[in-house]
């Protein structure tokens, strides 16, 4: 497929032609360009013709996630009937063209801040602040490592921390913490770009981990993920930190509880906080625990702020670009199967994260404490 810049798309009326996004839902999740519609690319060529079909006959500008997905695509199928395009750089590109560098307007700060106190302050910073105080997660003397990864949920983490100290109820620390474990340029630009505009002043390091992981062939996520919470830890404890915050959300938490029985055979929860087993006198956080990924969503959008899922060597490819074929991932499958359940019963995801609240004991077969496996029978 032909490509062409967002650059050059810039200079086109925007009523000549129709943005199509072929990325996965996972995805699209975490943003798109606005106006864009989905076709799924891979549903085969009559299904294909089929949807665009139904859409303005215009010229056609396909991306998928860092652009090679839609310039290797063969659309000789299509080109009979419409004039079509692959966006140079995908939805990366739009989002790297669409930096403003060195706005130290504040305009973008101070819209941010003003739509957490006032248009999402129910939505955002009351969960926040409830989950702070349900589970103690904030404690007189604390000296907190806000980790941001630069994705929508730590940069709203960020700011929400920033809102509650400046309430001034409780007297602690925040260092807003970015490591780098091996981004590329543009990436890494990104981060402090989005960064410098929401007046978050973070504190940057560097460590090799996306080139350690990049020769494991079994979960890499998995064990990236356990050496960058590593790191992390040793970095904020040198820092005089005894705390880290991570961005996961209430969603992330009825997904992993569901998960965990679907697919792993086991009944937990992923926890508000937790002791460190490896770094003495650490604890880990996670404030945004009672906060709904929608409500981020929306913040984000109606702030105009854009963020990479991940930028690791993995995902620099996209689902949508995989050779394998692979498009959706267990949480996604978890994610969908949620929603469906949520069709017939609207409090299904409430009943998935309180179930891990009312334990009956006396009704489970056996259960683990402190690594010992206890039986019903041995008491019965």
């Amino acid at each position: 497929m032909i490509e062409i810049t967002y650059a050059e798309l810039q200079k086109e009326n925007r009523d000549d032609y129709v943005l199509i996004d072929v990325r996965d839902e996972g995805l699209r999740a975490y943003g798109t360009i606005p106006g864009a519609v989905f076709v799924d690319i891979e549903a085969g060529e009559e299904a294909v013709i089929a949807e665009i079909s139904k859409l303005p006959n215009k010229k056609l500008i396909f991306f998928c996630e860092i652009g090679r997905k839609t310039r290797e695509f063969d659309d000789d199928f299509l080109r009979d009937k419409w004039d079509c395009y692959s966006l140079e750089g995908g939805y990366i590109g739009y989002v790297r063209a669409s930096m403003k560098d060195g706005d130290d307007s504040g305009e973008r700060q101070k819209k941010a801040e003003e739509s957490i106190r006032k248009k999402y302050h129910k939505q955002l910073f009351t969960p926040f602040a409830k989950a702070c105080k349900t589970y103690r997660l904030i404690e007189e003397g604390d000296r907190i490592a806000v980790c941001i990864s630069g994705g929508k949920d730590s940069m709203l983490m960020a700011k929400l921390f920033q809102e509650i100290q400046r309430h001034r109820q409780c007297n602690f620390e925040l260092t807003f913490l970015v490591m780098d474990p091996g981004y590329n340029k543009d990436n890494r630009a990104l981060i402090e770009s989005n960064a410098k505009a929401l007046g978050i002043p973070i504190t940057i390091f560097e460590s090799d981990i996306f080139d350690a992981v990049d020769t494991i062939d079994k979960s890499p996520c998995y064990i990236c993920a356990r050496m960058r919470r590593g790191y992390l830890y040793s970095k904020a404890k040198a820092l005089g930190c005894n705390k880290i915050a991570l961005g996961h959300h209430y969603d992330d938490v009825i997904e992993t509880i569901l998960m965990g029985m679907l697919h792993g055979g086991q009944v937990q929860t992923m926890m508000p906080k937790l002791h460190s087993t490896n770094f003495e006198g650490m604890e880990l956080i996670r404030p945004l625990y009672l906060i709904r990924e929608s409500d981020i969503c929306a913040w984000r959008d109606y702030n105009d702020l854009h963020f990479l899922q991940c930028a690791c060597h993995f995902t620099d490819t996209c689902t949508t670009c995989h050779e394998d074929g692979t498009t959706s991932s267990k949480r996604l499958e978890t994610k969908k199967l949620i929603a469906e359940l949520k069709k017939d019963n609207p409090f299904v995801e409430s009943n998935i994260f309180k179930s891990v609240e009312n334990v009956n004991l006396s009704t489970v077969i056996a259960y683990k404490q402190d690594g010992v496996r206890h039986h019903f029978l041995d008491e019965y």
